[in-house]
């Protein structure tokens, strides 16, 4: 907010000239009703010498070839929008008229008031800020677009330097420049948090293109991949296990397949599965060697087991991801999830509803099934206050594009193994 508190007899000395803005000075437009009347043209004009209001939204091309993107106010669903506000149609001019520009790459800054909504998904933490409740969704579409080197915001009033994060997907786009997003505090604020940034940069059309695209150390995901997201959604069919939801939240279950064989089942171990006939209980098949997860195995360590129930048995994980990482492990021998009876089924069921009362928290909870004797159901607890489903399910995503396997989100309570009858897994 440029004006901040001042009062009208101390503007009215920079509109007569009796003082004077030591530098030329570039100010966005109100973000509160009482503000409005500084701003007397909604397209931009000069306030007072060297102080000059850019407009509700545009381009700013400086004589250098530096492009700065803005849009003035805050969000509102409105149409149109009060003057102190931005709507989605004007994102969507916005976007319109920089996208349609000739070989757009992206601007080399935007300046916002409002935060992005999540921009501190996959990085370092905002500190008070929560990312995912406060901000615009509408600008997190604006910088997806835009792709700015640096994104400027301050109406939180909070110091915020992100990490760089992609502008591409890594080995199925052309690397591209990254960005970076800094908030700013309020000027003179008695926390003495930050409010001035102040940095060299050399305008995007200037610099060598494999200078540009240079991808620094901490570079993370892009966090605005929300439409990426939901274009997987369409393409589901189904997971092992699921995230541990709360009660109002849907479970998130993927099924991936490692090694595509297009057209193909997968061998059936010389018998065919039929829906029309009743699943029969069968005994475990024996391992084809030593086993480390065979409850009678002299190779299972004893020590790290928890608890032993009838089918089933509880296990510490040996060299955990975190201290409450557990196993639910069959105590015969058994491949996968949809090899077990309907007993060992029952038993696992039990165990998944105990661990999930017991640690009271969101979870992850995953078969790990490639080239692997033995079903190892793996549990992780994740604290409430660390991250929710929706951080957990972007993790997964995330790196599962970088090693480039396919996840297909599939409908909550369907069968695995009518998944694993219809493609050809290497594992769940």
């Amino acid at each position: 907010n440029f004006f901040g508190s001042t009062s009208e007899a101390e503007w009215a000395e920079y509109c007569t000239g009796a003082k004077k803005a030591p530098i030329p000075t570039y100010v966005l437009g109100a973000n509160d009703q009482e503000t409005v009347c500084y701003f007397p043209d909604v397209s931009g004009c000069e306030l007072a010498e060297n102080i000059t209001y850019l407009g509700r939204r545009g381009l700013y091309s400086g004589t250098s070839g530096l492009q700065i993107a803005y849009l003035s106010g805050i969000e509102s669903q409105d149409e149109p929008a009060p003057a102190y506000s931005f709507s989605a149609k004007d994102v969507a001019e916005l976007k319109t008229s920089l996208l349609s520009m000739p070989n757009f790459k992206g601007v080399d800054i935007l300046l916002t008031s409002p935060w992005p909504r999540d921009v501190g998904t996959f990085a370092n933490s905002a500190g008070e800020i929560n990312t995912k409740k406060c901000g615009s969704k509408l600008i997190s579409d604006l910088a997806a677009s835009l792709k700015p080197r640096y994104h400027f915001a301050a109406l939180e009033k909070a110091y915020y330097e992100r990490l760089p994060y992609r502008n591409h997907t890594v080995l199925q786009e052309t690397p591209q420049h990254v960005s970076r997003f800094i908030a700013l505090a309020d000027v003179g604020n008695t926390s003495k948090k930050k409010y001035l940034y102040a940095f060299s940069i050399v305008p995007m059309s200037l610099m060598d293109p494999a200078e540009l695209v240079k991808q620094p150390q901490d570079v993370t995901e892009n966090p605005y991949r929300k439409s990426w997201k939901e274009a997987q959604k369409t393409k589901a069919t189904l997971c092992a296990e699921s995230f541990f939801p709360k009660q109002d939240e849907p479970a998130c279950q993927f099924f991936f397949d490692l090694k595509k064989h297009q057209g193909k089942k997968r061998p059936s171990d010389g018998k065919e599965r039929g829906d029309s006939q009743p699943k029969q209980a069968k005994k475990p098949p024996q391992p084809t060697g030593p086993c480390w997860f065979c409850l009678a195995s002299p190779e299972v360590e004893k020590h790290l087991v928890v608890s032993i129930g009838t089918h089933c048995y509880l296990a510490l994980a040996k060299g955990g991801l975190l201290p409450d990482h557990v196993l639910i492990l069959p105590i015969g021998h058994y491949q996968s999830v949809a090899d077990l009876s309907s007993e060992v089924v029952e038993e696992v069921t039990k165990y998944k509803s105990a661990l999930k009362e017991f640690f009271r928290s969101k979870g992850i909870l995953f078969e790990r099934n490639y080239r692997s004797q033995h079903l190892q159901l793996q549990v992780i607890p994740i604290p409430l206050d660390h991250c929710t489903s929706e951080d957990i399910k972007e993790a997964f995503i995330a790196q599962a594009q970088e090693q480039q396997i396919e996840l297909l989100e599939i409908p909550e309570h369907s069968d695995i193994t009518q998944v694993r009858d219809n493609i050809s897994p290497v594992s769940y």
